[in-house]
């Protein structure tokens, strides 16, 4: 079934000069660029990018409490709170300053299960945990540990959409109906 997915390269992925590669994963995986710019975010759109929904801090701040205590740490004497969604309110913080810091390069992929084959490719949030073959097995050795030790998001190259829903959020929020190229019609006009 085709999809549309919505995937960011991250400042550190810019930095790095790992676009083409990155791209290149996706195009070898049949996935179709349809639209891609390289842009900085401003602190607005950066916060209209990320959600904040109560469910969205709470599932964030779960997932950063484990990590917490997964390496030992007491995420209060750290952060100043226990609370899910108020630690969820600190990692929208840090998200927020990082995809700021830097330009990034944001693209809408296209193909069949779009959104769970660029998961798939793009590998596990945490780079310590990403398979080898993966975008972030390949080239991020961060942790959640680091990041945390650093009060700043974990830099893991590389954002992909989690859902179809997600997806069309992120894709609206970033591009215009105008910037996504249409294989279809173009080839359509071309061959008749």
């Amino acid at each position: 079934m085709k999809e549309r997915t919505f995937v960011m390269i991250k400042p550190d992925g810019v930095e790095r000069s790992l676009i083409g590669e990155i791209i290149a994963r996706f195009e070898r995986a049949g996935l179709k660029v349809v639209a891609l710019k390289m842009f900085k975010f401003d602190k607005e759109l950066a916060e209209k990018f990320y959600p904040t929904s109560e469910e969205w801090f709470e599932k964030v701040g779960q997932k950063t409490k484990k990590s917490y205590e997964e390496f030992g740490l007491n995420v209060k004497e750290h952060l100043g709170t226990d609370d899910e969604k108020e630690i969820g309110k600190i990692v929208k913080k840090w998200l927020v300053e990082f995809v700021c810091s830097k330009p990034v390069v944001g693209m809408v992929l296209e193909g069949n299960r779009a959104v769970e084959i660029v998961r798939k490719i793009v590998g596990h949030t945490f780079p310590y945990k990403a398979l080898p073959g993966t975008i972030r097995g390949d080239y991020s050795l961060e942790s959640p540990e680091l990041a945390n030790l650093g009060k700043r998001a974990v830099k893991n190259l590389i954002h992909a959409s989690d859902s179809k829903e997600e997806a069309e959020r992120e894709i609206k929020t970033i591009f215009k109906e105008d910037e996504i190229f249409d294989y279809k019609n173009c080839l359509d006009r071309i061959y008749g």
